[in-house]
């Protein structure tokens, strides 16, 4: 999906600043089971067996731990795990997730919330609303806006139902103490383009004004190149959104911990849209050179650590249908010639990048070899990594 953009944007692969971070490795994304190099290559279609679903993908990533598909925060037993949000918060630390798709969709709301089914939405919302102790929520859901962001009467299960949203929607609400100074924390509530380019400084959540993702609904041909269809020009961008979360987060002098996801990105592999994906990759491309500056002018790469990976692949990209190549690039401004062979998400091994303090841990731990990927990791490693560097 990255080299589909790179083609597009470029001309070329390895464009991204993250494609060279000195750590570059692969990563397994299964939820229960395993990823096995000896077969996976035996039959094209091996890589569609039985994949995880983001619920359980997020869910290996913030707690260590592998649990059963639609899982948000328990275990097989359902019962509520640690995620590293909240570690980092015992530590007095800062965190917040930013995604481009519902907040209190699968991978946000695994990195935050507890419950037995990732379809729970309201539930979920007013968890990480009213209970947990993060301070930047950010994400769609906003059950006043259609998918264009024209203004519509939606359903209020993703901002946790109509007498949260009531709470909500006067631009404040109070949750959890976040501080830990024994007093309940005040949310600042923010929607409009305009408020999100002010960059608030205060304990946040924003819902702009869209329904489920900020572009990839949009209305217009689904299946045309990226860029023929206009974007929605009335929203914030994930760079913007990101830098939001960095503005509020970064007032702690005891650090932060921010989950920033494309989750769109996923939403287009599912629809085999390969322009309304690469507008997606772009945007968090983008998000991520935005964060790259905030740590070389803000901070620096000897006390921050990026990692830029995924929880899954989604749509089973290649260049020619049934079999395993490699894209077509057609030159800049061209899409490249590409085939999905699934609507679904697969258990193909994903990039895995990381730059920063303590980055090299993940090479270590890459200590599993794919005859084609070469070196990998698991998802339930990276808190295994951020512990031992942290804790």
């Amino acid at each position: 999906m990255a080299m589909a953009t790179d083609y597009f944007t470029d001309g070329k692969s390895n464009t991204q600043i993250y494609e060279n971070f000195p750590t570059k490795v692969s990563m397994s994304t299964f939820s229960q089971g395993s990823y096995d190099p000896a077969t996976i290559w035996d039959e094209f279609n091996n890589m569609n067996i039985a994949p995880t679903d983001s619920a359980a993908a997020g869910t290996a990533m913030s707690t260590g731990e592998k649990t059963y598909d639609a899982a948000i925060g328990v275990d097989i037993e359902e019962q509520d795990m640690t995620h590293i949000c909240e570690s980092f918060e015992s530590l007095g630390r800062s965190t917040g997730v930013v995604s481009t798709v519902e907040f209190s969709h699968a991978t946000p709301a695994s990195f935050v919330a507890h419950d037995v089914n990732r379809n729970n939405f309201a539930a979920i919302a007013n968890e990480m609303i009213y209970q947990s102790s993060v301070d930047v929520i950010i994400g769609c859901g906003n059950p006043e806006y259609d998918n264009n962001g024209n203004g519509a009467s939606m359903n209020t299960k993703y901002v946790g139902g109509a007498t949260t949203w009531a709470d909500l929607s006067d631009g404040s609400v109070t949750g959890a103490d976040a501080n830990g100074d024994g007093v309940a924390d005040d949310w600042s509530v923010i929607q409009s383009k305009s408020d999100f380019e002010a960059l608030t400084t205060g304990q946040t959540i924003g819902i702009p004004e869209v329904y489920t993702t900020l572009q990839q609904a949009r209305s217009g041909d689904g299946q045309a190149d990226a860029y023929e269809v206009a974007l929605n020009d009335n929203l914030p961008d994930l760079t913007t959104m990101s830098k939001v979360a960095l503005n509020v987060l970064d007032n702690n002098d005891e650090g932060f911990l921010l989950m920033i996801e494309g989750g769109a990105i996923d939403w287009a592999g599912h629809a085999n849209q390969s322009g309304r994906l690469i507008e997606e990759q772009e945007d968090f491309n983008t998000a991520v050179e935005a964060v790259c500056d905030w740590v070389e002018q803000n901070s620096s790469w000897s006390e921050t650590m990026l990692v830029v990976t995924g929880d899954h692949k989604t749509g089973y990209l290649t260049g020619t249908a049934g079999v395993y190549d490699g894209l077509v690039n057609n030159g800049a401004g061209i899409m490249p010639t590409m085939a999905w062979n699934s609507g679904n998400h697969t258990n193909q091994l994903i990039p895995f990048f990381a730059k920063g303090d303590g980055a090299q841990i993940f090479k270590k731990l890459a200590d599993q070899v794919d005859p084609l990927r070469g070196n990998y990791l698991d998802n339930t490693e990276i808190v295994t990594a951020i512990e031992a560097l942290i804790f």
